[in-house]
């Protein structure tokens, strides 16, 4: 046995020193032909000027900022798109799948509908429809449409309330336009939108069928000691359908992190979009390409540790 296990050490540290060998040839490789014809390779372009601005960004840019400030910038919009997406999906999605278990057949016929066809339509022409429709068939800022208090729609955005320089502003037509609080863009609402819905299409599903994988008999169970419906799927069967469901869910929240690089269609500035533009300017292919891979393996780590953690606690009888 332990022959066995020295020899398999050795078999995985032979796998580790050739891959690291291949990678070493591919980069020595790859600098030689750059240097021949005279490429600039490196990172030293993230420390020089950007030589552009976002249209929208969480962190103010400027053009004589530096690039890895651009690099920060697109990041934090992907972020600001993803975590209230990831956290909305979730939400629609359970909403969804017990719709999709519901008795009555015109909330299963709805929740079902929803599912197929969400899920059938391609994220791209769905998130092409969602900009389409907040820019060309809403009404023009002076003429928003009044959600609630202080909440306006329009082709310029969603107004909120929001706290501004002279405390918590709440929005006002005024003149041409809204005037206070917060904005949100088309391009941002309709990546929202479609991130959101797409992925709870699919987390409904896996619901569903987690769901559907637990012996009747607790279903039943729980109705004959007089719970109702509702109560039955969020306090009985939804926690222990969480254990089968939690992998595949976390896949799908992990895509919805992945598809919001498609937010370049649509003109929303999120990483995908700045390290584009820094290649058009530096010519830096490789670097650029690189920072976006190392991004999203970074959020795809962490997001795969969450979910472990969470898994570990399910499997211990705690609550996720």
């Amino acid at each position: 046995m332990h022959a066995k296990q020295l020899s398999r050490i050795a078999a995985q540290a032979l796998i580790v020193l050739a891959v690291a060998g291949l990678l070493a040839l591919l980069v020595t490789t790859t600098a030689g032909h750059l240097a021949q014809r005279g490429i600039r390779s490196g990172f030293d372009f993230l420390l020089e000027p950007a030589g552009f601005t976002l249209g929208e960004t969480a962190i103010p840019l400027d053009a004589g900022d530096s690039t890895l400030l651009a690099f920060a910038a697109g990041l934090a919009n992907t972020l600001r798109l993803a975590l209230p997406g990831a956290a909305l999906a979730l939400g629609l999605g359970v909403l969804v799948g017990f719709g999709r278990l519901a008795e009555h057949p015109l909330v299963r016929g709805l929740a079902s509908a929803f599912v197929n066809a969400f899920r059938n339509i391609p994220l791209l022409l769905q998130l092409l429809a969602w900009y389409f429709i907040l820019t060309d068939l809403l009404p023009a800022s002076d003429a928003a449409l009044r959600l609630a208090p202080g909440v306006f729609l329009s082709k310029s955005g969603l107004a909120l309330p929001w706290w501004g320089e002279a405390g918590f502003e709440i929005p006002e037509p005024a003149g041409f336009g809204i005037d206070g609080g917060a904005r949100l863009t088309p391009e941002y609402l309709a990546m929202l939108i479609g991130l959101v819905i797409y992925t709870a299409a699919y987390i409904a599903e896996i619901l569903r069928a987690a769901v559907e994988a637990l012996p009747p008999g607790q279903r039943l169970a729980a109705l004959a000691m007089g719970m109702t419906p509702r109560q039955t799927f969020g306090l009985v069967l939804l926690p222990q359908a969480w254990r089968a469901a939690l992998p595949p869910v976390t896949s799908q929240l992990l895509n919805l992190f992945k598809n919001a690089s498609l937010a370049v269609a649509i003109g929303y500035p999120d990483l995908v979009s700045v390290a584009g533009t820094s290649l058009n300017q530096t010519g830096r292919a490789i670097e650029c390409l690189s920072i976006v891979i190392a991004v999203y393996l970074l959020l795809s780590l962490a997001g795969a540790a969450v979910s472990h953690r969470l898994e570990r606690r399910v499997l211990r009888g705690g609550v996720a």
